[in-house]
């Protein structure tokens, strides 16, 4: 049996849980030993281990960066594939502050099922992408309000 159609349930709900501010609705889709490793420097990245750190990270994330800018756009750019228990995406964001330039990124998403719950999701991004994330940040982020640029 597919996993896709568990992810696509679980991407949907998570732009839900952005839109409304309430991560309850995404807790059923993580195991209790969940981990997320969002492979980013600090202070937006790291290793969350169990179900309540990973939620706690996505509300920490977005309100400390996503929510800072005006807009925030998501986009599919490959996949979804499925791999065993993994379903892999390829995914952009870009993100717009009146004032500011525009901050466009890609990564990669991989997100591994123990049955129809998600037991980890990494998030990857090329050195390249990191480099420019954080020159942004240094020239835009007390700008953005965003701490530890």
């Amino acid at each position: 049996m597919s996993n896709i159609p568990q992810f696509v349930k679980y991407a949907a709900a998570f732009e839900e849980a952005f839109r409304g501010d309430d991560w309850s609705a995404i807790a059923p889709f993580f195991t209790e030993d969940s981990r997320y490793d969002a492979h980013l420097p600090p202070p937006l990245g790291g290793s969350f281990a169990g179900r309540p750190a990973v939620l706690s990270y996505f509300k920490y994330v977005l309100d400390a960066f996503d929510r800072r800018f005006a807009t925030r756009e998501v986009s599919l750019i490959a996949g979804p594939r499925e791999s065993g228990d993994a379903v892999w995406i390829r995914g952009g964001a870009r993100y717009t502050a009146p004032g500011l330039p525009e901050l466009y990124f890609e990564l990669e998403e991989t997100v591994t099922f123990a049955g129809d719950r998600i037991r980890l999701l990494e998030d990857r991004y090329e050195p390249a992408t990191i480099e420019r994330m954080q020159a942004y940040l240094r020239a835009n982020g007390a700008k953005l309000g965003i701490s530890g640029s």
